[in-house]
């Protein structure tokens, strides 16, 4: 009888865990997978949005972390967390409460390439990220492992866990970064885990390859952290913030009053000598790493191995901090022994007495090329499914964070039977970097750069808000507050553009000091809009020639003076690239049935039907960026098609 109650109370508690575990939480609109930069900020947008946000990740303590170098922005990169902020995203703000240095990169070339960078405090970045979350009433968290996605009928319905919850949603965002199948290299030491002291994310990659998904291998790296305490920052070159520092938001305005210091120091034919010593045992040369690494971001050994004629390579000794010692080597990524970075690491100038925090690695992941989504990064095979981030094939925080942006956006609308918002190349450097990767595809990291953006004269980091603010504001993310502002902003641009051009000067006024600045006398009174346009004179210039137009111009604030200024100084080249686009645009009007039959077309080659049938393209447009597909092909499909 004993045992009969036994098996009976056994049987009972089996069923209450079993309908706790499938009913302890609400159904979701979104459950978000994973909490790095993707994750983080495609749960702020879903949720701001007014979706009700699950946001899953495997270590609640290391949300938004920055998992290699504790900076934001640089070269592209700052255009697109200006274009997250522009449209309502947090990455701008976050980076502006947390940085330490404040740095607009390439002010020696036009406009279009400037790019502004932060160097930020490690741990106020993620803490600020957390903070924002768990004050929006939208999202709730769970820290587990989503070991797998829940699929009805070719739809995504939740997730299961690894403590075997199922949380049941509408969509379902997954923004795993490098923990996919995770395994870490050191020399000849390999241990599995997405990043250092963290496991790895399983049983997702087997369950996707069985839908049919295609996946490869990719390999990222990071370099070793040092005790800033034991390096000698006399010897080493110093490399201060913008004495006037800006800011990533065009909305908060964050005064940075000081600001810590970067340092550049250099390798040697020493380091050189000493790290080939640790060649026949690092994981890349020998064969042990099967993933491709970011071209553009190569380990030191790689550097070494590659540009053996050069004779020293650029370090850049970055603080991790406001309160820390802790410093991060830019430059010196690399999965050698441990016994062996420490050795070459000595023998760099300012480095002779060097004490390590732990040794640099790299890490292999799993990735699903970006040609299996749509647009909207839902994908192809599983709906109310989208993939985020380093899942795609890319690198970096800012690429990451703009694909979760647009996935969190995407998903509501899906789920509220909107239309997907989809950013063109003409748009924003965002929709170029997914144009890229849906249309192109990619087997090595992919990394923004202002070469990929065919009109980046357009897509300047100056003008992000005046571009995507009036559309974030418009599909509920961006605050009315922020769209006011840029309502505001653009009238005064256009209010003193317009006195630029009635505003004109009489030679006997200017004349002479135009001659000390070896600009050309003026013969009749000239609008400033005209003697703009000259390479030597710019705003401040032309205001020295003339007071009373100083003056004015003190009721202007910097935005507005640097606006009017890049507008009248590049109009011909911002009208050039303008027709352009109308003109490469119209292609994209020119619609295809998703169903249409490529391999009817017998004078198509035959990489294009692959292509094209693979990629299925929605416009004409579309077709021309998938690379395989000549001018020719496009020419045969549009005289198919009778246009």
């Amino acid at each position: 009888m004993f045992h009969v109650e036994l098996l009976v109370a056994i049987h009972y508690l089996f069923h209450v865990e079993h309908w706790f575990l499938q009913n302890m939480f609400p159904e979701y609109d979104i459950i978000i997978v994973g909490a790095g930069h993707a994750g983080c900020e495609a749960a702020h947008a879903a949720a701001t949005m007014g979706s009700k946000v699950m946001l899953v990740t495997m270590n609640m303590m290391t949300i938004a972390q920055m998992s290699c170098n504790p900076a934001m922005g640089g070269i592209a990169k700052g255009q697109i967390i200006r274009e997250i902020d522009a449209l309502g995203g947090l990455s701008g703000i976050i980076s502006d409460k947390s940085m330490i240095q404040f740095r607009m990169l390439n002010k020696s070339k036009g406009p279009a390439m400037w790019s502004p960078r932060t160097q930020n405090d490690r741990m106020l970045f993620s803490k600020h990220w957390r903070e924002a979350l768990e004050k929006n009433p939208n999202i709730d968290m769970w820290q587990d492992m989503v070991s797998e996605i829940l699929i009805e009928n070719d739809s995504v319905i939740g997730v299961k866990t690894g403590l075997g919850m199922e949380i049941r949603s509408k969509s379902v965002v997954l923004t795993n970064g490098t923990f996919l199948n995770g395994i870490i290299h050191i020399g000849e030491k390999k241990f599995g885990g997405g990043r250092t002291a963290e496991g790895p994310a399983t049983g997702l990659t087997e369950q996707l390859i069985k839908l049919g998904f295609e996946s490869g291998r990719m390999k990222t790296g990071t370099p070793p952290r040092l005790d800033g305490r034991s390096i000698n920052y006399a010897l080493i070159e110093e490399q201060k913030g913008d004495e006037i520092p800006g800011q990533f938001s065009f909305l908060k305005k964050y005064n940075l009053h000081k600001q810590r210091s970067c340092y550049i120091t250099y390798t040697n034919s020493k380091v050189h000598s000493i790290l080939k010593t640790g060649f026949e045992k690092s994981p890349m040369f020998t064969g042990r790493i099967k993933g491709i690494g970011p071209r553009y971001c190569p380990s030191i050994e790689d550097k070494i191995n590659r540009f053996a004629e050069r004779e020293r390579h650029q370090l850049f000794v970055e603080p991790e901090g406001w309160d820390t010692v802790e410093v991060y080597i830019n430059g010196f990524s690399t999965s050698l022994p441990e016994d062996v970075q420490y050795k070459a690491l000595t023998e760099v100038k300012g480095f002779e007495n060097i004490k390590m925090f732990r040794p640099g690695y790299a890490i292999e992941y799993d990735y699903f090329p970006p040609t299996q989504l749509n647009h909207s990064l839902e994908t192809k095979l599983i709906k109310n499914l989208y993939f985020a981030g380093q899942i795609n094939g890319t690198t970096g925080y800012e690429e990451a964070g703009s694909q979760g942006l647009m996935a969190g956006i995407n998903a509501v609308r899906k789920i509220n039977g909107s239309d997907p918002i989809l950013l063109k190349r003409s748009q924003a450097y965002i929709g170029v970097l997914i144009d890229d990767l849906i249309n192109k595809g990619t087997e090595e990291p992919y990394r923004m750069f202002t070469s990929r953006a065919e009109y980046r004269i357009l897509l300047r980091q100056d003008n992000a808000d005046l571009r995507l603010t009036k559309l974030g504001y418009e599909i509920g993310l961006a605050s009315e507050e922020r769209f006011n502002q840029v309502k505001e902003k653009n009238l005064n641009i256009k209010k003193l553009t317009n006195d630029l051009k009635h505003k004109k000067l009489l030679p006997q006024d200017i004349n002479s000091k135009l001659t000390e600045i070896n600009s050309t006398p003026i013969k009749e009174k000239t609008s400033i809009y005209q003697l703009l346009k000259r390479p030597e004179l710019d705003m401040e210039k032309v205001a020295e020639l003339d007071p009373d137009f100083s003056g004015y111009l003190a009721k202007y604030n910097p935005e507005i003076i640097e606006q009017a200024e890049i507008i009248t100084i590049y109009e011909n080249y911002i009208e050039k690239e303008q027709k352009l686009v109308e003109k490469v645009e119209h292609l994209e009007n020119f619609k295809i049935k998703d169903d249409f039959d490529y391999g009817s077309i017998k004078a198509l080659s035959a990489e294009a039907i692959e292509k094209l049938s693979k990629i299925r393209p929605k416009t004409i447009g579309q077709a021309t960026r998938i690379s395989g597909v000549s001018p020719a092909d496009i020419s045969v499909i549009m005289v198919y098609l009778g246009r």
